[in-house]
């Protein structure tokens, strides 16, 4: 007799989206993560999971990752019925639409799983439970991407998750008009948003960034880019594990080490 079908394992969320909202993660999924993409085995899978209302983020993920491997095979995940229905007309080769939740009911582990906007609605004490769901899904070199962002992209933040936990803290900014970098904390994950408190390395993180950016004003003269290079530079130099380089700073991108931002329970800052 064959048992009960699982329920989507998960919430509806607000489902509030716009297009070219996710394009900071998705340049950075097909630019230093596309190795993981490239290496995998034929009709690599990447979830954006919890898609919301439109499915529009969904069509830009595939048309975007499609440059680095023409095969891939992009699945919306979505845990609401009726915004599956809304999608399924605009389903073609390499995109389908299904009913799902964290559980991720698709027929291969995926190598990128974007959630993002999704686990800010959760509570904090829920995230853990949520991504490991994930983790247990994932391709041997998969990714979570668990991120939050503004409602038209200028502003976003998310957390690299891998089988074995999270990995880096990145932060996209849009730099023309940016007053200050440490506005990104009203867009951390849900993971940090609520440690961004004295005492939290997260917290020194962002004042770190602030004071760095302030030092570098006058940098401003020759433009915002050249401003948050230098930004950049200072921080690296100050002891803060940076990853990636200028190629991506110059994109308003930056990523440091989980461990230098990770909640105090489990975690130790750089050594000044």
């Amino acid at each position: 007799m064959p048992g009960r079908a699982r329920s989507p394992l998960g919430t509806i969320t607000r489902g509030t989206t716009n297009p070219n909202r996710l394009r900071r993660c998705d340049r950075w999924l097909a630019g230093p993560q596309g190795h993981r993409l490239r290496r995998a085995g034929p009709d690599p899978v990447v979830v954006d999971l919890g898609y919301g209302a439109s499915p529009v983020t969904a069509l830009e993920l595939h048309d975007r990752l499609a440059r680095v491997r023409a095969d891939v095979q992009v699945v919306g995940i979505e845990i609401d019925p009726a915004r599956v229905e809304v999608a399924k007309p605009l389903e073609r080769d390499g995109l389908r639409f299904v009913v799902g939740g964290f559980e991720l009911p698709v027929p291969e582990p995926p190598v990128f799983v974007r959630a993002f906007n999704v686990l800010r609605q959760y509570a904090e004490s829920e995230v853990p439970a949520a991504w490991h769901a994930v983790q247990e899904r994932l391709a041997p070199d998969g990714l979570l991407v668990d991120g939050t962002c503004d409602e038209i992209g200028r502003l976003a933040s998310w957390v690299a998750v891998d089988r074995a936990g999270p990995r880096s803290l990145t932060l996209s900014y849009r730099l023309a008009g940016l007053a200050s970098p440490g506005v990104v904390a009203e867009r951390l994950p849900k993971a940090l948003i609520h440690r961004n408190v004295p005492g939290e390395p997260v917290h020194a993180f962002l004042e770190a960034l602030d004071t760095a950016w302030t030092r570098s004003a006058h940098q401003g003269s020759f433009g915002a880019r050249q401003r948050f290079l230098a930004t950049a530079a200072a921080l690296r130099d100050d002891g803060w594990p940076l990853l990636g380089d200028e190629r991506r700073w110059r994109l308003g991108e930056l990523t440091v080490d989980w461990a230098a931002v990770a909640p105090a329970e489990g975690s130790v800052g750089p050594r000044h």
